[in-house]
């Protein structure tokens, strides 16, 4: 009986002290009733901040193109066969610019240089017979003007049979050029003469018409020996013909006789051992016809006889309608020809296939030992180390993004890398999206090898930065009038509402650029704000706490407003 007494009073006493701790808790005392509002407050600091956006997309290469067989399909070699002989790099793999990725081979290739080659030496040589002028000057050529011929050696000009304005026959001779610097002689000796000369040896020459020996040399020996004589003198023998030549002295023409001999080893002339048959002056060392190359009209003739000349001085001009079109055919067909063996000989460096930019072989199209044609596609490659991403960020982020803004990205895939970026372009316009305006923004992206189109990656764009400003909580920033204001919390417990200029702002501070100074204690939340039975706590969120804060905490202070300097209490 004793013990159920016990148990009651117990359990009386239990809910008697419950209810009064819970009245102590709900209902405030008196005192702090009419003490005020408790505030909490945070000192505006200086510090560093950053803004930024953050925004998701894949990634896409900013430079991507084929790998085609070398020349056009529109080209002079269209019959052109390559056969891909090799591939170098597997498709997914990373290639430089400039690296060799594939071999091919052309089977008849050299044979089609060779073909054009000979057919490109025929048509100059027709045309340089033509107009006189060397393979190496054709283009000099004015079809227009007609064929003009030209001196073939230096000399003198001989035998001119032509005059202005009289018809020409191909083939014709007009004019002989002769170098008459040097004479030429063709003698005859006998066999025991013959024994006692070599080719390139001295002899002594006297012309019949002015004194003096002067040296001549054998320039040509004919070993055949040949009967002496003609029809009114019987053949008295054999004899063996060589052929002299000289400087000649002046005024040595042709059919002048001469003596041939050998001379005395001490050059008197008074000991020359003469042959026994006198000579005569054949003509000169060097003497060239010029034949007319056209039947045409000599419009223009630029020497007279006996006048001297350098070669490839102008002697005659012929003209007429079928030389000018036959010349400007064979031009055409000559520079026709050389361009196509340019691509051709081209094509010979071609055989090895490079990559024409750094990045990563997507696919190849053809298989080894197909042909290909030239400016056929046989695969495809993409750029890596400059890629691209295409976001979306809403209204209000927007605003903050700007073009050539820097960007980091990370990727789901290469955890711990950052690569860098750029803002290109920003969207002027937006679209609606569930509600919600969307702005597209262009973002390029320095990447690498290990980067691959279709990626996720994550971009945070800067927005700014500013270094050692004055931050303040966001939590303590309200408007009034479109104004933005803080309310700060003087030292004798009175608050006082403040206009403040904002700088920079992100989800945590924002930089304040006047209107406040450093120290200054903002006020970041107030018992007025919460029920009688919540106290504010030391933290930076309004919530309730039955812990006296111990007023040490120099960031976060709950201040009684009957004594600054003193910790609210309970």
């Amino acid at each position: 009986m004793t013990q159920r007494i016990l148990m009651i009073f117990l359990i009386i006493a239990i809910v008697f002290g419950g209810g009064f701790y819970a009245y102590r808790e709900l209902v405030p005392p008196p005192k702090q009733e009419t003490q005020g509002p408790v505030y909490s407050t945070k000192p505006v600091t200086r510090g560093d901040i950053s803004v930024g956006v953050d925004a998701t997309g894949p990634l896409n290469p900013s430079r991507s193109g084929g790998i085609q067989a070398p020349g056009f399909r529109e080209s002079f070699a269209e019959n052109i066969q390559y056969i891909i002989s090799e591939y170098l790099v597997e498709e997914g793999k990373e290639v430089k610019r400039g690296q060799v990725i594939a071999k091919l081979e052309a089977p008849n290739l050299q044979a089609q240089i060779d073909n054009l080659e000979s057919e490109i030496r025929t048509n100059k040589n027709f045309l340089a017979d033509l107009t006189g002028l060397s393979p190496d000057r054709l283009y000099e050529i004015n079809p227009a003007s007609g064929v003009t011929l030209r001196a073939p050696i230096d000399g003198r000009v001989t035998e001119l049979s032509v005059k202005e304005g009289t018809e020409v026959k191909q083939g014709q001779i007009v004019a002989r050029i002769v170098d008459d610097s040097h004479f030429k002689i063709n003698a005859k000796l006998y066999s025991h003469e013959f024994e006692r000369v070599k080719k390139g040896q001295r002899l002594a020459v006297r012309f019949a018409v002015f004194d003096g020996i002067y040296d001549g040399y054998i320039t040509e020996i004919n070993p055949n020996p040949i009967p002496d004589g003609d029809e009114q003198n019987p053949a008295r023998g054999f004899v063996y013909w060589i052929t002299v030549e000289g400087k000649n002295p002046g005024l040595v023409r042709p059919g002048l006789e001469v003596s041939l001999g050998i001379p005395s080893p001490d050059n008197d002339d008074t000991k020359v051992q003469w042959f026994v048959n006198n000579a005569k002056i054949d003509g000169f060392a060097k003497e060239e016809k010029v034949l007319s190359t056209a039947e045409a009209i000599a419009s223009t003739v630029y020497v007279r006889e006996m006048d001297l000349v350098k070669k490839g001085d102008p002697l005659i001009s012929l003209s007429g309608s079928d030389i000018e079109q036959t010349i400007q055919e064979k031009l055409d067909k000559i520079r026709e020809k050389e361009a196509e063996l340019a691509d051709l000989i081209s094509r010979v460096g071609q055989l090895e296939i490079r990559a024409s930019m750094d990045g990563v072989i997507a696919r190849w199209e053809k298989q080894v030992g197909e042909t290909v044609r030239p400016g056929e596609w046989m695969g495809y490659i993409f750029n890596t180390s400059d890629m691209g991403m295409w976001v979306q960020v809403d209204d209000v982020d927007v605003l903050m993004v700007k073009q050539g803004a820097p960007v980091k990205i990370t990727l789901d895939a290469l955890p711990g890398e950052t690569f860098e970026g750029e803002v290109m372009q920003v969207a002027t316009m937006g679209q609606d999206v569930n509600g919600i305006p969307q702005f597209g923004v262009d973002i390029r992206v320095k990447g690498g090898p290990k980067l691959r189109p279709g990626m996720q990656a994550h971009a945070y764009i800067d927005a700014g930065s500013a270094k050692n400003v004055l931050l303040v909580p966001l939590e303590a920033i309200f408007e009034e009038d479109k104004t933005p204001k803080v309310e700060i919390l003087n030292k004798d417990g009175t608050t006082k509402v403040v206009t403040v200029k904002l700088g920079l702002m992100n989800d945590r501070v924002a930089e304040v650029q006047s209107g406040l100074n450093e120290g200054d204690l903002v006020i970041t939340g107030s018992s007025a704000d919460v029920l009688p039975s919540q106290h504010i706590g030391s933290k930076d969120s309004l919530l309730p706490d039955n812990k006296k804060n111990d007023g040490k905490n120099g960031q976060n202070e709950t201040t009684d407003p009957q004594n600054p300097k003193a910790p609210a209490g309970n």
